[in-house]
């Protein structure tokens, strides 16, 4: 299944509607294929344009969704292409009622165990019937060679999940599971960065009217000032003059990183 996509800095953001994606990714699972999807927002961007590996990756996956109005504004100004924004909290819950329909399985990979675990026990209470089949912390060395790492893939794939969901925050996951994919029984492997935070309610979201606004930037910057303030108060000024820069007015890309 192809989508239509744009171009952004150049790393590439499909077109699809949540509809779509759910769909997908049942069919990657029921056709016993192997898929990656994943999600790009400002921040995401930003690293990509600066990160050569990152960007390959992300324009080498299945699937690359919008996750963030910075992202939709752009291509709907620049390229006259509509975005769907699509970000985990908002449709996770969804996916999972439809997996528990159909007897498919995940493993949570990320974050304390605690909290991973309280995300397991959240998602549980709207799916009861979800095989989690696995729940692993995100504080483990992480490096190509690392026993750590080769002992989390064998306890992956020792519980033989359809899904792995992967939220070690942006590029790490990104890098973990591209290192890794190969070594995987999984079907689909899903990075989404602070999701379990949010599922296990150890971090407050932004209020309804800034997230479907235009606003949950503001609204985590507000909730996380230390964590987030470079992401935020440098990344975003930086996103908008290399737009202005390389998509306003033409100056080329260098593929130097």
């Amino acid at each position: 299944m192809k989508f239509d996509y744009v171009f952004l800095l150049g790393t590439r953001v499909d077109l699809i509607s949540l509809d779509e994606l759910i769909a997908y990714t049942l069919a990657i699972v029921q056709n016993g294929e192997k898929a990656v999807i994943s999600n790009v927002n400002v921040h995401a961007l930003n690293i990509a344009y600066e990160t050569a590996w990152f960007r390959n990756m992300i324009n080498s996956v299945q699937v690359v969704f919008c996750d963030g109005f910075g992202v939709k504004w752009a291509a709907r100004l620049l390229k006259g292409k509509r975005l769907q924004r699509l970000t985990p909290p908002d449709w996770f819950g969804r996916l999972a009622l439809a997996c528990a329909e159909r007897g498919i399985s995940m493993f949570f990979l990320g974050t304390r165990q605690t909290i991973v675990e309280k995300a397991a026990e959240n998602i549980r209470i709207s799916s009861p019937s979800l095989r989690i089949v696995g729940m692993h912390h995100g504080f483990f060395d992480k490096g190509t060679e690392s026993a750590e790492s080769r002992e989390v893939v064998a306890m992956i794939n020792a519980a033989k999940p359809d899904i792995l969901v992967v939220g070690f925050g942006m590029p790490a996951q990104e890098k973990w599971i591209a290192e890794n994919l190969s070594q995987l029984n999984v079907h689909l492997a899903i990075p989404v960065g602070a999701f379990f935070d949010y599922l296990a309610e150890d971090v407050v979201r932004a209020p309804r009217w800034m997230t479907d606004n235009g606003l949950e930037w503001l609204g985590r910057l507000f909730i996380e000032p230390r964590r987030l303030w470079k992401r935020y108060i440098v990344g975003n000024p930086l996103f908008l003059w290399r737009i202005l820069i390389h998509e306003v007015l033409g100056v080329p890309l260098q593929d130097n990183k």
